[in-house]
């Protein structure tokens, strides 16, 4: 956090308009319990969300599925707000948002949330475990978690209730093959082209 931000803000708590009111200088933040956190993206990081959205945005027009695909997408958790790597929403949940001039999507309109880790930064923590019973409260379908290191890895989680069940865990010698929100199939090395 910068000096001028904290001399024009205070210390916290913070809340939404403090979130949207911070000055762009490349970093995101997420604001939880009152408190912004900085994400930590990188190289490997971007690409892997660049590639999930394209993904997802051909696998969705390859249906004939109407659905509004951002990465990355500010939305409300019961913690805060929360900005997932890659979100997929409806297309018609995006107009409401659009029309009603929301800057956060709400968390119940979200279909699947997908999180990259950045290891050994503080989002990891938040990634592996307070999202995931943050994004099951606020009634995301489904969350998944990608790792890239040492290999690409994807973590699926489904709602079962108001919990996620058990991951599905893909190595990067596997197919990802799901039949919701829509049927998406990929081969998880993929993710490591630059093609």
């Amino acid at each position: 956090m910068s000096a001028a931000f904290e001399r024009d803000y205070g210390y916290g708590p913070y809340n939404v308009q403090d979130l949207h009111g911070l000055p762009d200088r490349g970093k995101a933040h997420e604001l939880v319990d009152g408190w912004l956190i900085e994400l930590s993206p990188s190289f490997h990081h971007d690409h892997f969300a660049r590639v999930l959205k394209s993904i997802l945005e051909r696998a969705a027009e390859g249906c004939g599925v109407d659905v509004y695909v951002q990465a990355p997408l500010d939305i409300s958790t019961p913690s805060g707000v929360r900005r997932p790597d890659v979100v997929l929403v409806s297309a018609e949940a995006a107009r409401n948002i659009f029309d009603l001039g929301l800057s956060v999507c709400p968390g119940s309109d979200v279909q699947l949330a997908i999180e990259i880790v950045s290891r050994v930064s503080g989002s990891e923590r938040e990634d592996r475990s307070r999202k995931v019973i943050e994004y099951a409260r606020a009634g995301i379908d489904q969350y998944w978690l990608v790792d890239f290191e040492p290999h690409p890895r994807i973590q699926i989680r489904t709602l079962d209730g108001t919990a996620y069940g058990e991951p599905i865990v893909l190595g990067e010698k596997d197919i990802l093959e799901i039949s919701e929100p829509f049927p998406i199939s990929f081969p998880i090395s993929v993710l490591t082209r630059f093609s």
